[in-house]
């Protein structure tokens, strides 16, 4: 029987380091991109049409025109699973911003902006082939089969095989070096014998983590007991800019947290701004302003928006009390890279 979508893809779970060999057997690693998870059907003989599926279920093949022109390369009844990214032909690099104006473009405009922020699918599983549905098979059958396609195939863009190796060695390197490269956040850990077992968190991703530092401009819960930390930097002209926020604060750092804030005057920068409880969210979230002059020290991965915005919480390390915000970077001048 073949699969029909929504189909609910494998997921990964965030780890510190790569689980031993003793754990999972034979590993392999892939590299991580930074894009939308997408799960891609081919027709079928009945007739039943391309659909290119989101992790939730949702059917966006109509925002890719560029990508179902170009679907006749692959066979029929083929299901895969891989990365939605698109390339911003102008800056040329990655576009995290542009793949999320293609997800919400329907029509011409989506013909449009095909020109100019053209999609690629990057696959790293296959669900089925032909009619044999392939998730009781090993994840190393499966990857042989999806070499296989694309060089029978000769497949090219927008068709890429995401690059996968069984050397740990190398995989550090991906680790370390390439997530530099826009677009490219760290590294997934399979294992060879494992088979596709949808909604199920088996595998596992390390992103690449940077340390660096941001000034606290705000907080939630209280003054005594802090919750989470609102951060920034100032640009060139001396205005303290958002920059991201931490994840919940462990007990012991909200104490040394908490001894050290100082409540904000009515010249504070961000006075009368509201707060997104997450990225992209329209949940605001209630804040207590700060004295901008207390420095922490963070760890945060690769993923920061258009406009210099972390996109996931950051990890709040220590508190720096021997800088002063002054020794702060700089709130970037101009758009970082996509990572």
């Amino acid at each position: 029987m073949s699969l029909r979508p929504p189909v609910e893809p494998m997921l990964a779970q965030a780890v510190e380091a790569v689980p031993g060999p003793g754990v999972l057997g034979e590993l392999a690693f892939e590299q991580k991109f930074d894009g939308y998870r997408a799960l891609l059907f081919t027709p079928t003989a009945a007739g039943e049409p391309l659909v290119l599926q989101t992790r939730r279920g949702q059917q966006i093949q109509d925002r890719f025109p560029d990508l179902t022109a170009a679907a006749g390369k692959l066979p029929d009844r083929l299901i895969l699973d891989g990365e939605l990214l698109t390339w911003d032909t102008t800056a040329g690099r990655l576009s995290f911003e542009g793949l999320q104006r293609r997800t919400a473009a329907r029509g011409p405009t989506a013909r449009r902006l095909a020109a100019t922020l053209p999609a690629y699918f990057v696959a790293f599983d296959v669900l089925q082939q032909d009619d044999t549905v392939l998730l009781h098979h090993p994840y190393r059958q499966r990857r042989l089969r999806l070499e296989a396609l694309f060089t029978g195939r000769r497949l090219t863009a927008p068709w890429a095989l995401c690059p996968m190796t069984r050397d740990l060695f190398k995989a550090e390197q991906w680790l370390e070096t390439w997530t530099e490269i826009p677009g490219l956040e760290g590294i997934v850990v399979k294992a060879m014998n494992q088979p596709y077992r949808p909604g199920y968190r088996g595998w596992y991703k390390l992103r690449r983590r940077d340390t660096t530092e941001a000034i606290i401009g705000a907080i939630t819960g209280t003054l005594i007991r802090p919750q989470l930390l609102l951060l920034g930097r100032r640009d060139p002209h001396g205005t303290l800019r958002p920059t991201g926020r931490t994840g919940p604060l462990r007990p012991e750092a909200a104490r040394l947290v908490a001894e050290n804030l100082t409540a904000a005057d009515p010249t504070h920068p961000w006075m009368g701004s509201r707060f997104a409880s997450a990225w992209g969210s329209r949940e605001a979230l209630d804040v207590t302003l700060v004295h901008p002059d207390l420095v922490a020290e963070i760890s945060a991965d690769t993923a920061i928006d258009h406009g210099g915005v972390h996109r996931h919480p950051v990890r709040f390390k220590r508190l720096r009390l021997d800088l002063t915000a002054e020794e702060v970077p700089l709130f970037p001048t101009s758009p970082p890279t996509d990572s």
